[in-house]
């Protein structure tokens, strides 16, 4: 029986493990919801935890380039303190609530090529197995989407999606990295911008809305990114007209001018800004929107909903806590 139980913690004849997420997407700040199934081993087992790990790859800038990685931005211990027999099987149900800054992994039921994972760890008999890893699908607020729908009404099409190491200074940031949106502009302001890149920062109250611009330069001046800061109550969301709210914002970003020799600073995330150049979430190729559906994305040549689900395995596995590290020492 001791070497059972030694065998057991090594991962050879112990306790399986089986998350499975309820099929409606959550929200930011909502409520995650399914049941995680555990099938006893060889022998009896002591549950010392079930831990639920949200897991994001994110992309990390820093002066030998880029690199990514895994990161856990949170955890939540669902179930343990038991003892399950051998072969007994269990079903455990869980409901837990996502942070407020979770990223938005697709729009209108199109994949926006952001990987995020839930991956289950069973602490039993003093070792730890992470037995288990899904993917979590997230959608829009009814603030975020509101401010996308009026962008792709107003022409915007969506380019890609990635989650970025790091911090928005002057705002409510709260977890390490954000997410960016980035979009190409209608030709109403293609003269003006070369693409424009969207943050949210959602919380209980409302949504921060950072919107920049690639502004492109004149005959006289160079081109540089210019910034924009809005706040969106989620009480105001359905009183307001959102095509002529956002198109306000885009005219006074880019019609903002700064002093020549001067340009806008890029929004300071903690001294890494984007250099000469944008990146395109993995896998994703150039991508069509807008029209009556608003930013209801159309993939073109990249990664349809499949191999979105496909990804986040092949990404993650073999991933743990020190790979996750390896970006923030990267960016260090």
């Amino acid at each position: 029986m001791v070497f059972k139980r030694l065998l057991g913690s090594l991962g050879v004849g112990g306790p399986a493990v089986d998350t499975v997420l309820d099929p409606v997407s959550a929200v930011p700040g909502g409520t995650l919801s399914g049941q995680v199934h555990l099938k006893g081993g060889n022998a009896d087992f002591t549950v010392d935890h079930i831990t639920l790990e949200l897991i994001a790859r994110v992309e990390a800038e820093h002066e030998h380039g880029e690199s990514e990685g895994a990161i856990a931005f949170e955890r939540f211990t669902v179930g343990g303190g038991f003892r399950l027999a051998e072969g007994e099987h269990r079903t455990l149900p869980f409901a837990i609530t996502l942070p407020w800054e979770t990223p938005v992994t697709e729009l209108h039921g199109q994949p926006l090529g952001i990987v995020l994972g839930v991956r289950t760890e069973l602490g039993v008999a003093g070792a730890r197995d992470k037995g288990d890893l899904d993917p979590l699908t997230v959608r829009p607020l009814p603030a975020q989407e509101a401010v996308l729908e009026a962008l792709g009404q107003l022409g915007f099409g969506f380019k890609s999606a990635d989650l970025e190491l790091g911090r928005i200074r002057g705002t409510g940031q709260q977890l390490p990295f954000y997410q960016e949106v980035e979009l190409t502009p209608p030709p109403t302001f293609a003269h003006q911008a070369n693409e424009i890149e969207v943050t949210f920062l959602a919380g209980p109250a409302g949504v921060e809305v950072v919107i920049e611009a690639d502004k492109r330069g004149g005959l006289f001046s160079e081109g540089h990114d210019t910034l924009g800061h809005h706040t969106i109550s989620h009480c105001d969301v359905p009183h307001l007209d959102w095509n002529k709210e956002v198109d306000a914002w885009i005219r006074r970003l880019l019609d903002h001018r700064a002093t020549p020799g001067h340009p806008v600073p890029h929004p300071d995330k903690d001294g890494h800004g984007h250099g000469g150049g944008h990146r395109s979430g993995p896998g994703m190729g150039t991508v069509v929107a807008a029209g009556a559906a608003g930013l209801a994305v159309g993939v073109v040549g990249g990664l349809v909903a499949a191999e979105v689900v496909d990804e986040v395995g092949d990404f993650f596995e073999g991933d743990d806590e020190d790979e996750a590290e390896d970006v923030g020492d990267d960016e260090a």
